[in-house]
């Protein structure tokens, strides 16, 4: 699915990486511990989180996660967004709660990165 499209089903708005919307997202994964997100997330996801810190934008750019998705209507500070700029990373907000926006995603064909984790170790 296109980065288009999701903004589409989110009713988002994109903050920074309008000329990366035709960029191609199969999986994604929700956190708002950037542990969890360093631990589980896959290359080439989206991110949907509700933190709007630098954090978030340095994180994406260590696994090369392919765009954010801020939920709950979550604006990020001047800071985040030079950041994403910089790292050349999609930004996009949604007022969709974190649970609304995965599941609207899962239902027009995004899975998740992994299926579950059992005793700390990854199965997909």
């Amino acid at each position: 699915m296109k980065l288009s499209e999701v903004k589409k089903i989110l009713n988002a708005d994109v903050i920074v990486g309008e000329e990366h919307l035709d960029l191609e997202v199969k999986t994604a994964f929700g956190a708002d511990l950037m542990s969890d997100v360093l631990a589980f997330a896959k290359a080439g996801s989206l991110l949907l989180t509700g933190l709007t810190n630098s954090q978030v934008i340095r994180t994406a750019n260590i696994l090369d996660i392919a765009a954010i998705i801020l939920v709950r209507g979550k604006k990020p500070s001047t800071e985040t967004i030079n950041l994403a700029k910089e790292f050349k990373i999609p930004l996009l907000t949604t007022k969709y709660i974190l649970f609304e926006t995965a599941g609207r995603l899962y239902a027009k064909g995004i899975v998740g990165c992994l299926e579950k984790v059992e005793n700390n170790s990854v199965l997909d």
